[in-house]
This record gives structure tokens, C-alpha cells and sequence, in this order.
């Protein structure tokens, strides 16, 4: 054991990139607002590439540069959610940042023009309508794509973990829907969606992707949706099962949960010291625990083959990456994980408002003010 405590990481090699979906809201009704363009003309003149539409007006998607450690992740979010909050604020209007809208219907929301979005709901019709949904997408570098398909396989364990942390969205259509995380539920009826099983190499895992493309079911890798997946055009592993959280400082901890995941596979793996690695349908029993109860809830410990709070698991996943955490220089950044199980979910929050209030309305103030804190006015 004396070489695995010797072994070095090479930090620089699990760089990030932080991609947040975000809600244009206005603040009067309240509602979603169809006002990308407005948004995007202006943002594209600051921040160039890094603003996006999604295929509904009302969603603007941000993605910060590579970045080369956490700090400079959290620097780069600070800087979009800022320039975004204020774009959207001289528009009248503001960026809430949760899974689903409380009340707005998605049949009110306009598609963007473009020949992607079309083709989409040409394809999928009203399951691409409805996907009225706001996510968190983190990619971590990879030394190689051959390592990052193990990273992949073992990853998956720990899906529903990370997850549970970032439920923040409880509410769709004026419904609460007893769900800490009604998204999943929409986006689960796009195909290719949810836990991927695992692949014996990357050659097996390109052939699959080859197959689809060759019997018309995608055109690229991209319409892959799972919620972890080797990137087709990155050497970057994408995390994409989490609701966007409300606040900065929780996607911060997530990115950085998601990288220390990472990297201490990785430290197993060339110490040959493998994960065991889990069927899909036993991960997606926890997967759908996490969506339904949250941080409140239990997931199995297939180890012990046992229930366990799902709070513990989290401690126990704390424990199990800090010995990555100092060489990737991002303990102040995990610390706030254990902030997040005392403060409760997005989730959690946006039902004590609405418990408080019984207004749908009071909630959504609460996402922007959530979303907003600690940004320039």
C-alpha cells in the first residue's frame, strides 16, 4: 500500500467546464418569458459563445471556458451568472435557477428558430415540447478517452448520490409532485436517457455509437443523453444528471464533488485498485430514490445489500475522495457539501416557502433571490 499513498496526481489534467440552464422570468407575473433574443443580443457582444439558446425562448444555457481548477470554475460562474443577471435585469426581467418552472406551462413557451431544435420536435413531437427543463452539466478532462470509459463505468455508483444533492425541482405545472426532482421524471421519456450500463472498452462504446448513427436513430454522439457520458467531441467526462441548484456556491460544490469523483477513480484505476462496477438496474433503483426523496430519503448500500439515510452516504462519499481533495486544491470548495445537507436541497427550500406562503408565486421570488445572492446589483 505504501505506493498508493505515494501516488501523485497530476491536477492539471482534471480541468473543468460548468454549463448552467437557466429560466428567463418576469418578475411581475412571474411566468417563464419567450425573450431569449432580446438576451442574446446583447450577451453575445460580452460573452460571445458562452451564451446559448436552448430550443425554448425561455431557457438561456451558460458554459464557462475551460478552466484549470475550481477557483477559476467558481470565478468563471460568478462572472456568467453576473453579466446574465444583469442582461436579463435590463431587459426587465431576471434568471431563476431550478429544475422546473413552480407553474409555467410549457405549450405557452416558444421553440427557438433553428434547424436542430426543429428537427428535434419534428422527431419527438410533444415529449420535445414538454422538455421545459433546466439542468447542471459538468465536464471533467480526461488523460485519455481508454481511462475515462473505466472512470465512466465506476462513476456510475455514485450518480444518484450526487444527485440527491442537487434536487431542485419539486413543482410542475402548479403541481407539487411529491418529487424532489420532477426533471428527471420529464426528461426520462426522451430515449437514451438516464444510467448508461457499462461498456467492455472505448471500441465497444464507439461501435454502439457507430450503430445508432448508421441506422438513423442520431446523427452524432450528442444525442446521447445520459447522465454521464464520455463526450463525443471532448476528451471530457459530462456529468448531466443534476437539477440546476439555486445558489453558486452549491454548483461549486457539485463541480467539485463531480472532479474529486473523478480523479480518485482514476488514482484506483492506475493503482490497480478496481471499483466494482453495478448493473444499471440496480443504480437506477437509487436513481429513482434520489428523485423521489432527496436528501431526505434512503438509498441502498449494495455493499452492505442495506438501506442507508442517504445524508450518511454522502459523509461516506466525502470520505472516500479525500485523499484527492488537497492535490486538486478543493476543500474549502467540498466543505460547503456538508453546508448543503444541513441547509436541505433546492428542493427542500422551494417546499418550506411554499409550506410558509401556500403561494407558487412566493417561490419563484425565492428562486431568483436564491439565484441572485451575492451578485452585483
Amino acid at each position: 500500500m505504501g505506493s498508493f499513498t505515494n501516488f501523485k496526481l497530476d491536477p492539471k489534467v482534471f480541468t473543468l467546464g460548468i454549463e448552467e440552464e437557466f429560466q428567463i422570468v418576469d418578475p411581475e407575473t412571474r411566468e417563464l418569458k419567450s425573450h431569449i433574443q432580446q438576451i442574446l443580443d446583447e450577451g453575445k457582444l460580452i460573452l460571445q459563445e458562452q451564451v446559448k439558446a436552448e430550443m425554448h425562448q425561455s431557457v438561456v444555457e451558460m458554459g464557462t471556458d475551460i478552466c484549470h481548477n475550481i477557483q477559476e470554475a467558481r470565478r468563471e460562474v460568478f462572472k456568467l451568472r453576473n453579466e446574465l443577471g444583469k442582461l436579463a435585469n435590463k431587459s426587465g426581467l431576471r434568471i431563476a435557477a431550478a429544475g422546473t418552472h413552480p407553474f409555467s406551462h410549457w405549450k405557452d413557451q416558444r421553440i427557438t428558430e433553428h434547424p436542430r431544435y426543429k428537427q428535434v420536435v419534428d422527431d419527438m413531437q410533444q415529449v420535445a415540447r414538454a422538455n421545459l427543463i433546466f439542468g447542471l452539466h459538468v465536464h471533467v478532462g480526461l488523460e485519455s478517452r481508454e481511462i475515462g470509459l473505466q472512470i465512466m463505468n465506476a462513476a456510475r455508483y455514485f450518480l444518484p448520490h450526487i444527485f440527491a444533492l442537487s434536487t431542485n425541482s419539486p413543482f410542475w405545472l402548479g403541481r407539487n409532485t411529491g418529487f424532489k426532482s420532477y426533471r428527471t421524471k420529464v426528461f426520462d421519456r426522451f430515449p437514451r436517457t438516464g444510467i448508461p450500463d457499462y461498456f467492455g472498452s472505448v471500441g465497444e462504446y464507439d461501435e454502439y455509437i457507430k450503430l445508432l448513427v448508421k441506422t438513423n436513430c442520431i446523427d452524432n454522439g450528442k444525442k446521447i443523453w445520459w447522465d454521464i457520458r464520455l463526450h463525443p467531441f471532448y476528451q471530457t467526462l459530462e456529468y448531466r444528471i443534476c437539477d440546476i441548484p439555486m445558489r453558486i456556491d452549491e454548483t461549486i460544490a457539485l463541480a467539485a464533488l463531480m472532479q474529486a469523483v473523478t480523479a480518485k477513480l482514476y488514482k484506483l484505476i492506475k493503482m490497480n485498485l478496481g471499483f466494482r462496477l453495478y448493473r444499471r438496474a440496480l443504480i437506477a433503483e437509487n436513481k429513482w430514490r434520489a428523485s423521489r426523496y432527496g436528501l431526505s430519503g434512503k438509498l441502498i448500500d449494495f455493499g452492505r445489500q442495506e438501506e442507508v439515510p442517504t445524508a450518511e452516504l454522502v459523509y461516506e462519499l466525502l470520505e472516500f475522495v479525500e485523499d484527492v481533495v488537497d492535490e486538486l486544491g478543493s476543500r474549502d470548495e467540498l466543505e460547503y457539501v456538508k453546508q448543503m445537507l444541513i441547509n436541505g436541497s433546492g428542493a427542500d427550500r422551494q417546499l418550506k416557502i411554499y409550506e410558509q406562503t401556500n403561494d407558487l408565486k412566493s417561490v419563484v421570488d425565492f428562486i431568483i433571490e436564491e439565484t441572485n445572492l451575492g451578485l452585483e446589483k
